[in-house]
């Protein structure tokens, strides 16, 4: 845990954060693990959605835990117009205000927006976090994780080819567009340190996932149509060996690429797979692979063991992996090494156990202490550090329900 709070990068960033659930939220957990300054503005009577999911145990997500740590929650009913003034002013204050909202209009028509709010503060950083952005056909078409997974061509390239498209079972739209947005933020901040300008960001869930596609449209071209992109299974069509391999006990990944190629010959022993002619090109082993993974998982299983075949590849520098699942990274040497599985201590719950932070940064080895707010907590906090309130306003606006304090 850090013990010079002055060492956290992002100390002196105050972020007004609308967002809920997971996509915005994500962006502002990893500011607030960097010590981030974050309200986050609620809307009562619930809060945020990602309060009520699952898995709860009394009365408290574990989801909602994993992405508000560090936060200070200020519960408004937005059907008072004091609450929404309260929200504004607020925002005007921030160096960054963060929303994910469906549709842009939901701010807009209550003067939250980035126009509305940069009129107030002209060096205000906007981030607009959302399933298909804020321009296009589709910006006021509602979505989660599962939409942008479908329309950005992910899902079409996920599972077997003689199944229907796979899932991601993990919120790999949500995170990632999270990932860019925290990204996104450093370079604004950068900018604006550089010029003085604020400005507004424009994040699609649905293009952070589209970027991924590597090779999908240039091989399309450059191939004149023959290469179609579409699922492949286990094994890729183009490079081979590239895939899901059986091994002795379980599934083992191996990469193989032309540098390595002639590792895994020497690997099995066999090195007259280097020389043939017909295995020669990675194309021409990716055309020949029906022929090649036959010898390569009778080769695997004669190992008495996963682990003795992987330490036999590593020796001969040729990249595998096991497949292992979330849990199995609780105890593994590695992750620990990592600190990739953190154990975080929760006023309700104890401790739990989320992934760990993904940066390793020098200047900042070590990561704050932080927990996960109950609704409306910070209320009379918030109100009165950034904005002046005083005891008697601050009982006011609770009196008259301005002000919310909630469930866990």
């Amino acid at each position: 845990m850090a013990k010079d709070q002055g060492t956290l990068m992002l100390d002196d960033v105050h972020v007004v954060d609308f967002s809920q659930y997971l996509a915005g939220a994500g962006v502002s957990r990893m500011m607030a693990e960097m010590g981030a300054d974050i309200t986050k503005i609620e809307i009562g009577p619930v809060g945020d959605g990602g309060r009520l999911l699952p898995v709860m145990k009394d009365e408290r997500s574990g989801f909602f835990i994993q992405h508000n740590r560090g936060k200070k929650s200020v519960a408004l009913n937005w059907e008072h117009s004091e609450a929404i003034e309260i929200a504004k002013a607020l925002a005007s204050k921030a160096d960054i205000v963060l929303e994910n909202f469906g549709t842009a209009d939901v701010l807009k028509r209550r003067g939250l927006d980035y126009d509305s709010i940069r009129a107030l503060n002209p060096r205000v950083i906007y981030l607009s976090v959302s399933a298909f952005g804020r321009t296009g056909p589709w910006a006021n078409k509602p979505g989660f994780d599962f939409m942008a997974q479908a329309a950005s061509g992910l899902m079409h390239m996920t599972g077997s080819p003689t199944e229907p498209p796979g899932v991601v079972w993990s919120a790999i739209s949500d995170n990632n567009a999270a990932v860019h947005g925290f990204a996104g933020l450093g370079y604004a901040l950068y900018h604006r340190e550089k010029t003085g300008q604020g400005q507004f960001i424009d994040l699609s869930m649905v293009d952070c996932l589209f970027h991924h596609h590597e090779i999908a449209l240039e091989a399309w071209h450059l191939s004149e149509g023959d290469f179609v992109p579409k699922r492949m299974g286990q094994h890729h069509e183009l490079v081979f060996p590239v895939g899901v391999f059986q091994g002795p006990e379980s599934w083992i990944v191996i990469i193989a690429l032309d540098f390595q190629w002639e590792n895994m010959c020497q690997a099995m022993e066999r090195l007259d797979l280097i020389d043939d002619p017909r295995y020669a090109a990675i194309s021409d082993r990716a055309k020949r692979r029906d022929e090649l993974i036959p010898v390569i998982e009778d080769w695997m299983s004669a190992f008495t063991s996963d682990e003795a075949l992987l330490d036999h590849l590593e020796k001969y520098r040729v990249p595998a992996s096991p497949i292992l699942s979330p849990i199995d990274a609780i105890d593994h040497p590695h992750f620990k090494a990592r600190d990739m599985v953190r154990w975080v201590d929760d006023p309700i719950l104890g401790s739990v156990p989320i992934p760990g932070f993904p940066w390793k940064f020098s200047i900042q080895s070590e990561l704050p202490e932080l927990a996960a707010p109950l609704l409306g907590e910070h209320n009379g906090q918030v109100l009165q550090s950034k904005l002046g309130y005083d005891f008697e306003q601050i009982r006011k606006l609770k009196l008259s329900g301005v002000l919310i304090e909630g469930p866990k």
